[in-house]
């Protein structure tokens, strides 16, 4: 059947099961948003700004396991994915970023909008690919979704010219491309195997990789086999549900005392899907200290890139765990209750951000996503507030976004029908506060709470304790009035200062956000003075510095 390239698309994305798109229309994308007019099967949310579109995609495959997708035009409008895509790179996010540009006859000539997108994302996305023959598009599109959701997932963008958009084809539905699926070796298996049954204080770590994995339950059996704690890195929150008593908490630069204290005091670390970023292994010339290290990973590339590892297993995290579970013998002893005490006599400081947390957290409806800017908050978060359910949680953790939340607060409510908790902080709030009108407008049952200590509060922490006080344009002084920001918009606000009633004002803003399906802003006041504790500081090794603290 002849087709207009722009139908060839959105009938392609129909293919892949696309059923939400986020996007900003522009001249070089008209006749895609035509067609996708005329098609009328696949919601479009229109958001603000197209990094807020980029965001919400990322948002969406978090909760989802799916691919997101966004729309963009050229020039302007396809630079402004670039902080989304990146963000989805980093952390290993399938997103297909779909954008425009002008016909082929205009283009190296800096026509109007003009910009060579493929060029600028190329060292940020697994693949991407200029379409400027109509008679490649369908497959460009196909190819593009199996790249993304393939191995290690990542983003994918495909840059479809003005004159492939218009020109005619023949199109022929396919069903998707079958994933590449990594193949497990069962001699690394048998390996890791022999290795885990040799040791007698085994610690797993789930990295983010764990979470892509879908391995949560297998995780929980290897666990209980052993008989061994679990600690996380931020990227794999929820993997273990925090009310688990082999869970210790996370890991690295600002986890727990107790993670710290079990990776120092095991004589195995089984790491599942996770890079051994520079914030979870501080010093990496002394990270794991002689210890067995077994490595799952579905990334070749990681092995010994951060930190040197006794045995690298490539494989899919889940796929390895079911065939490890049936070769592990089962394990006694009191290594487990010992690193559960260990962390029993610290606890967290006192800070009224953990008791905004925890009381949001009672207060949330079952299974609502998490998600967070980055800074202090996105720590206090990742410290405080309770997950039961892996894929309930988004963070930009490598590429440390700010403004990244309100978008993926709007992408992953779409993805999963639930209400959403957006922990922000003042400073990452005012980057992209304007999506807030993009939730007003779709009625995105979102609760924002903005801890609002009017400064740059992991910036100015650092300062203050490696730069002797030196607080350099760390205070924001910005004169907004939040409450009434939220209002303008359509949005609720909240002022929940540092004399109210945390409960009451939490519960008033979740019954709201429920009832009306509307985003909430709740202004949380405290104090520009509250730190994140534990603060390994970089280049540390544990034990040293775990010695300084109880000293």
């Amino acid at each position: 059947m002849k087709m207009t390239g722009a139908d060839i698309l959105i009938n392609c994305l129909a293919e892949q099961g696309v059923e939400t798109i986020f996007g900003y229309p522009g001249g070089t994308v008209l006749d895609i948003y035509d067609a996708l007019y005329r098609y009328g099967k696949i919601n479009h949310v229109l958001t603000s700004h197209e990094q807020g579109a980029a965001h919400a995609a990322d948002g969406y495959a978090r909760v989802t396991g799916k691919v997101g997708v966004c729309f963009a035009t050229s020039g302007p409008g396809a630079t402004n994915l670039v902080t989304g895509i990146a963000t989805a790179y980093m952390d290993s996010i399938p997103l297909v970023a779909i954008t425009g540009n002008v016909a082929l006859n205009n283009l190296g000539r800096d026509s109007f909008q003009e910009v060579d997108i493929a060029g600028i994302t190329m060292p940020i996305t697994k693949h991407n690919i200029i379409v400027k023959d109509v008679a490649e598009l369908a497959d460009a599109v196909r190819q593009a979704f199996c790249i993304a959701d393939s191995g290690r997932k990542g983003p994918v963008l495909i840059d479809v010219l003005k004159n492939v958009q218009t020109a005619e084809y023949d199109y022929e539905p396919k069903p998707p491309l079958p994933l590449k699926h990594i193949e497990t070796d069962p001699a690394k298996v048998r390996a890791a195997a022999e290795i885990i049954n040799g040791c007698r204080k085994p610690l797993i770590i789930a990295g983010g990789g764990a979470a892509a994995g879908n391995s949560s339950e297998n995780l929980k059996k290897l666990a209980e086999i052993l008989d061994a704690p679990v600690t996380y890195t931020l990227m794999g929150k929820g993997v273990i549900s925090d009310g688990d008593r082999r869970n210790l908490g996370m890991l690295g630069m600002h986890g727990t005392v107790a993670a710290a204290k079990a990776l120092i005091e095991c004589d195995c670390l089984i790491a599942l899907g996770t890079r051994f970023s520079d914030r979870v292994a501080l010093n990496r010339n002394l990270f794991g200290g002689g210890k067995k290290i077994i490595h799952v990973d579905i990334d070749n590339a990681e092995f010994n890139k951060n930190v040197p590892v006794t045995l690298g297993v490539l494989a899919d995290v889940d796929d390895c765990l079911k065939k490890l579970i049936p070769l592990i013998e089962k394990k006694d002893g009191n290594w487990l209750e010992s690193a559960i005490c260990a962390g029993q006599s610290v606890k967290l400081a006192d800070c009224r951000a953990y008791e905004i947390l925890r009381s949001a957290a009672k207060h949330a409806p079952d299974g609502s996503p998490l998600i967070t800017d980055v800074g202090q908050h996105q720590m206090w978060a990742a410290q405080a507030y309770p997950l039961a359910y892996p894929r309930r949680f988004c963070s930009s953790g490598g590429l440390g976004t700010m403004g990244y939340g309100l978008g993926a607060a709007i992408g992953a409510a779409f993805g999963c029908g639930k209400l959403c908790v957006l922990v922000t902080g003042d400073g990452c709030f005012n980057m992209n506060l304007n999506e807030l009108s993009t939730a007003v407008t779709e009625g995105v049952p979102v609760v924002i709470l903005l801890m609002n200590n009017g400064v740059l509060g992991m910036v100015r922490q650092w300062q203050k304790i490696f730069y002797q006080k030196r607080f350099s344009q760390t205070t924001l002084k910005k004169k907004t009035d939040y409450i009434k920001f939220a209002e303008s918009f359509g949005a609720k606000g909240i002022l929940l200062s540092e004399s109210d009633d945390i409960d009451a004002k939490l519960k008033e803003a979740f019954d709201y956000a429920i009832k009306n399906c509307s985003p909430v802003l709740v202004d949380c006041r405290i104090s520009n003075d509250d730190n994140v504790l534990p603060m390994i500081k970089p280049g540390a090794t544990y034990d040293t510095q775990l010695k300084k603290m109880e000293d």
